[in-house]
């Protein structure tokens, strides 16, 4: 998997560099600007690009900017957002653009190295990878909007939902909710069939499933 990161922090972004290396992941180039990532993405073609939210000049939202940009340049990049703070609003923009898997995990999470490279290869694969955090305040959002095809789905299958966007295999939803695998899959398939979604390959039906809640349009 080659990997760009855009990151103003030099040591946590060369600590991003050492991490991936040691788990074998290919950082191909860093930059610590926005148009410096667009710049690299045209260069070195990743399959994953690594983008704190705030990048100079004025540290508002020049990163999820160039990552909206970049995605729409190059619809297959995997892209993961890294944030010291949980900005539900960029996140529904991310989501809303073209693109390959989407990621946003909160800073801290880099301390679990297996978790957070195993949420690196999820994006990379066009899977999601959202931190607990953002899906809960996502929740209250989108239940203030509503929407007519998310209402149509039970308690259970909105807690099932809420795990997959987490990036949660069947087996880690079935422990989150004390329930067998069984009646994991039995909620799925309610969740597709309640969604409307193409009956393709689960994985494929998992991310619109989990886009369709996030971005909370019928």
């Amino acid at each position: 998997m080659r990997v760009v990161i855009a990151e103003d922090h030099a040591l946590l972004r060369e600590g991003l560099v050492a991490l991936l290396n040691g788990a074998g992941i290919d950082v191909v180039a860093t930059t610590d600007t926005g148009p410096g990532l667009l710049d690299i993405i045209t260069e070195q073609d990743p399959d994953l690009a690594i983008i704190d939210v705030r990048l100079p000049p004025d540290f508002a939202d020049e990163g999820i900017r160039a990552a909206i940009a970049a995605r729409a340049a190059h619809p297959a990049l995997g892209t993961l957002i890294l944030s010291q703070y949980v900005e539900p609003v960029y996140t529904a923009e991310l989501l809303d653009s073209p693109g390959g898997g989407v990621g946003y995990l909160l800073k801290e999470r880099v301390s679990d190295v297996t978790e957070f490279v195993d949420a690196l290869h999820r994006v990379a694969a066009g899977g999601t990878a959202l931190d607990r955090e953002v899906v809960i305040e996502l929740v209250g959002t989108r239940s203030a909007t509503g929407n007519s095809q998310l209402d149509a789905l039970t308690p259970r299958e909105r807690e099932t939902l809420a795990l997959m966007a987490e990036g949660r295999t069947n087996a880690g939803i079935a422990k989150a909710m004390v329930v067998s695998i069984g009646a994991v899959e039995k909620h799925i398939s309610n969740i597709f069939a309640r969604l409307d979604l193409p009956d393709t390959d689960d994985d494929h039906r998992r991310v619109l499933a989990v886009l369709t809640y996030l971005r909370g349009t019928g």
